[in-house]
């Protein structure tokens, strides 16, 4: 995983494995949307360049919705360094996701 995939090789599992590490969400869908971006900006044949985040975390009690996204996008750093062109991100309280 410190090479920036998961165990299954993709830079998905390895998302999805960090953010189990340091969030322990309640909820987590890793979800890779680039062939809904083929030929657009950013966009590269293999995919793993767009995704949609739906996540629930304790992590997230008492923080902005920006404050939200800093915290995974910093989680996601070396993503970004690896190829992932563009992050949609649905971030929840258990509160909220009830």
């Amino acid at each position: 995983m410190a090479d920036g995939t998961g165990e299954d090789g993709t830079l998905r599992g390895w998302m999805e494995a960090k953010l189990r590490t340091e969030l322990a969400p309640a909820h987590l869908d890793v979800i890779d949307e680039s062939h809904l971006h083929a030929g657009h900006s950013g966009a590269r044949p293999g995919g793993e360049t767009h995704y949609r985040l739906d996540i629930v975390a304790s992590a997230f009690e008492g923080k902005s919705r920006v404050e939200r996204h800093r915290l995974v996008n910093g989680l996601l750093d070396d993503a970004f360094k690896r190829g992932l062109h563009a992050l949609a991100l649905r971030a929840r309280t258990p509160a909220e996701a009830a």
